[in-house]
């Protein structure tokens, strides 16, 4: 499988990262091709990035709006 390298994915900021700091970015276009929802940390976007499943990252994102991780 070939896949697109960390600066060719076209990053998302997530819509619940506030501006403290707290910011997650992912690849959403890498799903269609790959079945990976890439994801890394915002503040470093030259470091290592998470690479999910799609259904693995919509039961993350599901359980981010249920609160159930709750806050830090």
């Amino acid at each position: 499988m070939t896949t697109a390298s960390l600066s060719e994915r076209q990053w998302v900021k997530s819509s619940y990262s506030n501006n403290g700091g707290s910011c997650v970015e992912w690849a959403p276009h890498t799903a269609s091709t790959t079945g990976l929802v890439p994801v890394r940390d915002s503040k470093n976007t030259t470091g290592p990035a998470l690479n999910l499943r799609a259904d693995v990252f919509s039961t993350f994102v599901t359980g981010i709006k249920a609160g159930d991780f709750g806050t830090v």
